[in-house]
C-alpha cells in the first residue's frame, strides 16, 4: 500500500488547488476523483479572474496537468471508505480495490443540487434552467426571465435576479408569497404568476417558456430556481466528523474538522462557494495541512534525536 502525506478526495477546483499548493511544498499527494463535477452541465464558468468564460472541464484539465507536473498522483475512481489505522494513519479505499495510506485527509467532494421534479427541469439544468445569478445573470441580461417559487429563499432570489433584467416574473408554483413578499416583488416590478408550473416548454433545443397547470404558457428565455443544497459528506460522517443540525460538517476557517487530521474545503462545507471561492478554500486548507504536518515532523525529529542521545 502506497502511503502519502495527504490524500485529497475530490478533484474539483478545491481539491486541485490544494494539491497544487501541497505538491509545491514537496508533499507526497494523491488526488482521488470520481469524475462527476457538479458544474458538468455548464458550458462556461464566469467570475473567475483571468478564466472568465472558460469551460469548467478545461480548467480541471489544466489543474490536473499542473498538479502532475509537481509529482502529484491523480487517481480516477470513487472512494468507498476512509478509516484510521492503528498507527493513526488514514486508510482510503477506492472502488477499484486500490488502497492508499495518508497522514492527512482533505475532503472536497462538493454537494448535490436537489431541484424541483418538474418535466424539463433536469434536462435544461445548467443551460437555460439556472440557479446562480452571479454565475449566469450577465449572460441572460435584459431577457425574459422567470423564477420558480416554492422554496423559502425563492422570493429573495427573484429580487436579486431583477438586477439583470426589467422583465422578471415570479412563478408562485407550490407556495404563494406572503403579503410582505408580494409587496416587495410588485414594488420592484416583478410580475407574480399564480399556480403550479407543470413543465418547461422547449422548442429546437431552446427554452421558450413555462407551462402552467391551467394550460397557459408564459414566454421566458431562461428560468432560475433555488435548489436545495445537500453536502456530499458521507465520508466525513463515516470518519466521525461533527456536523451542524442541518447536516453540514463543522469546520474552522481553514477547513479543519473535529477529527484530528481531517480537513474539508469547497462546496462540501460551503454551499455558496463558487469555483474561485472553492479554489481559495482549497489553498487555505492546504497551507493549514502543511503547517500541521510540519509540526508533526518536528515532534518526530525531536523524539528521534532524544532517543539517539547517549544515556
Amino acid at each position: 500500500m502506497n502511503t502519502f502525506d495527504v490524500a485529497i478526495i475530490g478533484g474539483g477546483a478545491a481539491g486541485l488547488s490544494a494539491a497544487l499548493v501541497l505538491t509545491r511544498a514537496r508533499r507526497r499527494v494523491v488526488v482521488i476523483d470520481a469524475g462527476e463535477p457538479r458544474n458538468a452541465p455548464a458550458a462556461h464558468m464566469q467570475g473567475f479572474l483571468s478564466r472568465d468564460g472558460m469551460a469548467p472541464a478545461e480548467l480541471l484539465a489544466l489543474g490536473r496537468q499542473e498538479v502532475a507536473s509537481y509529482g502529484g498522483l491523480l487517481v480516477r475512481g470513487s472512494v468507498t471508505s476512509v478509516h484510521q489505522g492503528d498507527d493513526a494513519r488514514f486508510i482510503v479505499s477506492v472502488e477499484n480495490n486500490d488502497t492508499v495510506g495518508a497522514r492527512r485527509v482533505l475532503v472536497t467532494t462538493g454537494l448535490r443540487d436537489e431541484i424541483p421534479d418538474v418535466p424539463g427541469v433536469r434536462e435544461r439544468w445548467g443551460r437555460d434552467l439556472l440557479h446562480c445569478p452571479y454565475c449566469h445573470g450577465h449572460e441572460v441580461k435584459d431577457q425574459q426571465l422567470g423564477v420558480l417559487g416554492g422554496t423559502s429563499e425563492a422570493v429573495q432570489h427573484a429580487l436579486i435576479i431583477r438586477q439583470w433584467s426589467e422583465d422578471v416574473v415570479y412563478f408562485s408554483h407550490t407556495g404563494a408569497p406572503t403579503p410582505p413578499e408580494r409587496e416587495q416583488l410588485l414594488a420592484r416590478a416583478v410580475r407574480i404568476i399564480e399556480g403550479p408550473v407543470t413543465r418547461l416548454v422547449v422548442e429546437n433545443d431552446r427554452l421558450i417558456g413555462a407551462g402552467l397547470e391551467d394550460g397557459r404558457v408564459i414566454a421566458r428565455d431562461a428560468v432560475f430556481v433555488r435548489p436545495r443544497f445537500v453536502p456530499n459528506t458521507d465520508l466525513l460522517v463515516q470518519l466521525g466528523c461533527a456536523t451542524h443540525d442541518n447536516g453540514w460538517v463543522i469546520a474552522d476557517g481553514t477547513g479543519r474538522t473535529s477529527v484530528i487530521g481531517v480537513w474539508v474545503a469547497g462546496n462540501a462545507a460551503n454551499p455558496r462557494a463558487q469555483v474561485i471561492t472553492a479554489a481559495g478554500e482549497g489553498s487555505a486548507a492546504a497551507i493549514a495541512i502543511n503547517n500541521d504536518l510540519v509540526d508533526e515532523d518536528v515532534r518526530l525529529a525531536v523524539h528521534n534525536a532524544r532517543v539517539r542521545l547517549p544515556a
